[in-house]
C-alpha cells in the first residue's frame, strides 16, 4: 500500500529548473569592444577626430550587440527582457526631449544642449552705454581693422606686452551675450564690429571698444545653421576707411557706412556666381585691396575668385574654376611680383590683383576643408598646412622653369603641423602652431619638429611683439614666449566659457574674444619701460 505521503508527493506539479544566464557572449563582446577601443587609440589615424569618430562607432555596435544578447541570448526571465527594453527605449525618448546636438568640439565630439536653451543675445537697449574707461585715452594706436590683423598674419609688432600677469592681471572692460556666430572682430579706433545671428537675420554689428555698448546694427533675411557647422555667419568683416565689408555664410556681402551702419551696396556671391554654399557655410573674410573688395565665391566659368569695386559694389573681375575652400585671400609680394593669395578647395594660388589673371598654382587636393591661411615666408617661400591629417608643404616661389610664368615647388613636407583650421605664426625662422590641438614648433628650413607640447585645443593665436596669446578652445587665453628650445607658457586666464572658435582681436592692448553666445574685451598689461 502507497504511504499518503508518497501520493501527495506523485501529485505535486513538477518544475522545470532554471537555465544560468548565458554570460560568455557579453564577455565576449565587451573584450572585443575594449581591444578595439585599444587599437584604434594606438593605430587608427593620423588625428583625433579619426580616433573619436572610430571610438562612437565601436560604442554603437556594442551597445546593439549587447541589446541583442539580453534580449535572446541571454537567458534572462522575459519579463525582465521586456522592462530593459522598454527601459532603454524610453531613455532614448527623454533624452530626445531633454538634448540637442549643438555642434562638435574640433576633436569631432557631439556638444549636447538643453533643447530649450535659446540664443543668449539681449537686446541693444538693454546692453551698457559707451563710456569712458580711465587711462584709455589715446591709445588706439594700433587698430585691426580686418581678419588676422593688419597684415592678415596674425602679427601685431611691437606691441610690449607684460610677461608676469600675476601682478597685474588683465582688466576685463566688458563680457556679455552675443548671438550665434563664428565671426571675429575688426577694430578700427573705438568701433568694433562682427557678425551676429538674431533669430532669422544675419546681423554685422559695431559696438563701442571700451564699454561693449552697441553703436549700430544691421540685418537682413538670411540663416545658416546645421547640426555640424552650428550657426551663423563666420567670416571676420573687414574695415577700410570709412566703410565696412562683410560676408555672410548664405554668400550675401555687403558694404556699409562705418559710422552709421547704413547700407552702401549688397551682393548674394552665390547666385551671382552660380556657386555652392559649402557644408559649413562660406567662411571668406574680405579682402580690400586697392579700390577692390575680393572674396572667394567658388563659382565655375572663372568666378572662384571675384572682385568687386569697392565704391559702388560692380563686378571687376573673376578667375579660377575652384570650389570654394573656409580660407580667405590677402595680399603678399612673392618673386617681385604683388600678388593676392587664396587657398580654395583644391589648391592654392595666386593672381594678379588688377586683373585676377592667374600667376600660379599649386594643387592640394586633400578632399578635406582648406582653412588656415598660408603663411609667408621670408625668401618668396610660402607655408601651406590642412588638418584632418594631411600636414604642411614648404613652397619656393619663382619663375618656372621654362618661361616667364611663376610656379611654386616643394622645399618639404610634413604630417608634424597639421593646422585645421589654426592660422599659423612665423617668429625668427620658426613655425608655431596647433596641430591636432596641441602646440608644436618648427623649424621652417627643414620641417623638423622641435617641440610639441600644451593641449589648448582647435583654437587661434596672434603674436604680440615677441609673445604669442593663444585662444584655447576651451575658451582660456594662454601667453607663450615662443621659443624653439622648449615650450614655455608663461601665464593663462579665463576669457570665456564655452567652445571658442572665433579668432581674436588685438588692438593696441584690447583684447577682444568672442564665441557664439558671448563676448569680452580685456585690457592687457603691458610691460614696464
Amino acid at each position: 500500500m502507497t504511504s499518503p505521503t508518497n501520493q501527495e508527493s506523485d501529485s505535486s506539479p513538477q518544475v522545470t529548473p532554471t537555465k544560468p544566464i548565458r554570460w560568455w557572449p557579453a564577455w565576449i563582446i565587451l573584450l572585443a569592444a575594449a581591444g578595439a577601443v585599444v587599437w584604434i587609440w594606438l593605430n587608427y589615424g593620423r588625428q583625433r577626430q579619426d580616433k573619436n569618430v572610430a571610438i562612437f562607432m565601436v560604442g554603437f555596435f556594442t551597445f546593439v550587440l549587447l541589446l541583442l544578447w539580453a534580449i535572446f541570448l541571454s537567458r534572462m526571465r522575459w519579463k525582465f527582457r521586456f522592462t530593459l527594453l522598454g527601459t532603454l527605449v524610453g531613455l532614448m525618448l527623454i533624452a530626445k526631449v531633454l538634448f540637442r546636438v549643438h555642434g562638435v568640439t574640433g576633436d569631432f565630439v557631439p556638444i549636447l544642449q538643453w533643447r530649450w536653451s535659446r540664443s543668449a543675445w539681449v537686446s541693444p537697449d538693454s546692453r551698457a552705454k559707451p563710456g569712458v574707461v580711465p587711462g584709455a585715452l589715446n591709445e588706439f594706436t594700433n587698430d585691426y581693422p580686418q581678419f588676422m590683423g593688419p597684415n592678415r598674419n596674425g602679427t601685431v609688432p611691437q606691441l610690449p606686452l607684460a610677461r608676469d600677469w600675476t601682478a597685474q592681471p588683465p582688466e576685463r572692460l566688458w563680457r556679455q551675450p552675443v548671438g550665434p556666430g563664428w565671426s571675429g572682430f575688426a577694430v578700427a579706433g573705438n568701433r568694433a564690429v562682427t557678425q551676429e545671428q538674431r533669430g532669422e537675420n544675419e546681423t554685422i554689428d559695431c559696438y563701442d571698444l571700451l564699454s561693449g555698448a552697441p553703436v549700430w546694427s544691421y540685418g537682413y533675411p538670411a540663416h545658416f545653421q546645421s547640426p555640424l557647422a552650428g550657426e551663423g555667419p563666420r567670416a571676420t568683416p573687414t574695415i577700410a576707411g570709412n566703410r565696412v565689408c562683410a560676408l555672410g555664410a548664405n554668400g550675401i556681402l555687403n558694404c556699409l557706412d562705418l559710422e552709421t551702419g547704413k547700407p552702401v551696396w549688397s551682393k548674394n556671391i552665390a547666385q551671382d556666381n552660380k556657386a555652392q554654399v559649402n557644408q559649413w557655410g562660406m567662411s571668406c573674410s574680405p579682402l580690400v585691396v586697392d579700390d577692390l573688395v575680393v572674396v572667394e565665391a567658388g563659382g565655375g566659368n572663372n568666378r572662384s575668385l571675384v572682385a568687386y569695386r569697392a565704391a559702388t559694389g560692380d563686378f571687376v573681375w573673376g578667375s579660377g574654376n575652384d570650389d570654394a575652400g573656409y580660407s580667405s585671400p590677402f595680399v603678399a609680394d612673392l618673386a617681385g611680383i604683388r600678388q593676392i593669395v587664396i587657398f580654395n578647395s583644391s589648391s592654392v594660388s595666386a593672381h594678379d590683383p588688377a586683373t585676377g589673371s592667374n600667376l600660379w598654382s599649386y594643387p592640394r587636393p586633400s578632399g578635406n576643408p582648406n582653412v588656415s591661411l598660408p603663411v609667408v615666408l621670408p625668401g618668396s617661400r610660402l607655408l601651406v598646412s590642412t588638418g584632418y591629417g594631411v600636414g604642411s608643404e614648404l613652397l619656393q616661389i619663382r619663375k618656372a622653369d621654362s618661361g616667364d610664368r611663376l610656379g611654386a615647388y616643394r622645399i618639404w613636407k610634413s604630417i608634424r603641423l597639421k593646422a585645421k583650421f589654426t592660422d599659423v605664426i612665423y617668429l625668427g625662422g620658426f613655425l608655431y602652431g596647433l596641430d591636432d590641438g596641441i602646440m608644436v614648433c618648427l623649424d621652417a628650413a627643414t620641417g623638423e619638429q622641435k617641440w610639441k607640447e600644451g593641449r589648448y585645443g582647435h583654437g587661434q593665436e596672434i603674436l604680440a611683439g615677441d609673445l604669442l596669446l593663444v585662444s584655447a578652445e576651451s575658451g582660456e587665453m594662454i601667453l607663450l614666449d615662443p621659443n624653439p628650445q622648449a615650450s614655455r607658457e608663461l601665464t593663462r586666464f579665463s576669457a570665456l566659457s564655452g567652445k571658442t572658435w572665433n579668432p581674436p582681436a588685438l588692438a593696441s592692448r584690447y583684447l577682444l574674444v568672442r564665441n557664439d553666445k558671448e563676448a569680452a574685451c580685456y585690457r592687457l598689461p603691458l610691460a614696464k619701460p
